[in-house]
Parts: C-alpha cells; structure tokens; sequence
C-alpha cells in the first residue's frame, strides 16, 4: 500500500546530518524500493543515512520485505492478537535472513562459526509443535530449518556438525511458553540479549522446557540441543546434528 503524503520531511536525525534540505515523499522511496523487490542490503543501507529515513525503514520497507519474503508466514503472524508491531519489523526481517552463528563470549560457546545472512530458509508452523512441551502445543511457533556447519570446536574425536536454528512465536505475551516461564520463575540471562532485538533471553534448558522431539525433529542428538527465547519471542537454538548413517548417505547418493 503506497503512503497518500507527498509533502517533504525535514531530518531529524542532527544538525550536521546532510539532509538539511528536506526529504522527498515516502511514496517515491516506497516505489523504488518496490521496484528492487524489497532488496534487505539495500534497506539496511538506507537506514543507516539518517533517522528519518531509519523511521521509514522500520515502519515501511521492513514490514514489505517480511511480507513479501513470507506472505503466508506474516499473515497468520499478524492475524488475531500480535506481538508484532511496527518497531519490530526490522528484527523480524533480520531474523528471517540472518543465521546467528556463534563466537567466543556469546551465547553458544563453540568458537569460529560467525553470523552470515543466508540466501532462503524454510520455516514451519508444524514443525514448530516439536519444540513446545505437551501443555503449550496450542501455541504457535515458527522455526527454522536447521543451517549446518561442521563443528569448529577444539575437542577430539569425530567430526561433528553443528545445526543452527530460529524461530519466532505468534503473540508471544500471551502464549502458554511465556505463562509457564514466568511460573517457573525462570531466569533471564545475565548479559547476553537477543540477536534480533536485544531483548533479555531465557534459557530453555536451564528451565526444563526442551521436549525431546526436538532432538528427533532436528536429527541431533538428545542433550546437544540448546536454544534460548527472548522477551519478544524471538527463539535462537544450536544443535549438535547426528552423522548420516551408511544407508541414508547411499540413498542422498542415489537422489
């Protein structure tokens, strides 16, 4: 939908910030942007200008490419009672295309797996229900696929791959995960914020709430799936991913 405002904007951001001369209207910026199809680099290039045209990324242009990237997605997202409001565009957008890797000093302590946007990823409702224990698969969860590295650890042994995952929860405030996280008196992390939106983390591990269809959904193994949710309902995991067996790496062959 273009904006009906054709009037120019004064910046807002400084004194000293170039665009002193106003602003053209938001419906020019919406058609060039429409025509790039939404391009996220693009977006985050044009954010970083000015806070005007910050304000318009959050409100406008990262709501577009959230919409478009994942229709079906946003609409159930923003069907009924939602969490997602126009701040929140941008975090939904980066976690869309963005896997959060792991570094030293974060929250997963395997060491040389940076943060890298990634080109697609599959999320699904479905398979959502496998990270709910039984009490809150009423909830609605989107979850990623796992996005696989080989494991860059300093331990010995056998190789290992190390799974990423993301995910995010339709209205999360009023979610049962959230309910019982809060009677649990669950603890928030003490430094560490969200990736997508730097809001406090809970430890799913720590408070019990990791049912072991995780594990099996994702192919890992049972105790190396850690993944944590955040104020606003943002989930980022790890997984330690299971070796392909003989006859599953025949049959990949085969395909």
């Amino acid at each position: 939908m273009i904006l009906n405002n054709n009037k120019q904007y004064r910046c807002i951001h400084s004194a000293s910030c170039q665009c002193t001369k106003g602003h053209i209207s938001e419906d020019v910026i919406f058609l060039v942007f429409h025509n790039l199809n939404w391009n996220p680099k693009l977006i985050a290039t044009l954010s970083c200008v000015c806070k005007w045209f910050d304000d318009l990324a959050k409100r406008v242009l990262w709501k577009e490419f959230c919409q478009t990237r994942a229709p079906k997605m946003m609409h159930d997202l923003q069907s009924g009672v939602s969490h997602i409001v126009d701040g929140n565009w941008r975090a939904l957008g980066k976690l869309l295309i963005y896997c959060t890797g792991c570094t030293h000093g974060t929250l997963f302590h395997q060491i040389g797996i940076p943060g890298h946007f990634v080109y697609q990823t599959r999320f699904s409702r479905t398979s959502g229900k496998s990270f709910l224990l039984k009490q809150c698969r009423s909830d609605v969860l989107y979850v990623s696929y796992p996005c696989e590295h080989p494991d860059q650890g300093e331990g010995e042994g056998e190789d290992k791959n190390i799974g990423f995952f993301r995910g995010v929860f339709k209205s999360f405030g009023t979610s049962k995960v959230r309910k019982m996280l809060i009677n649990k008196a669950a603890a928030l992390h003490p430094t560490q914020v969200c990736t997508y939106c730097k809001a406090k983390l809970w430890n799913m591990r720590q408070a019990r709430m990791i049912p072991q269809s995780a594990s099996s959904w994702l192919g890992s193994y049972e105790d190396g799936v850690e993944y944590y949710v955040c104020l606003n309902g943002h989930m980022l995991g790890i997984c330690t991913l299971l070796p392909l067996s003989d006859s599953e790496e025949v049959s990949a062959e085969e395909e």
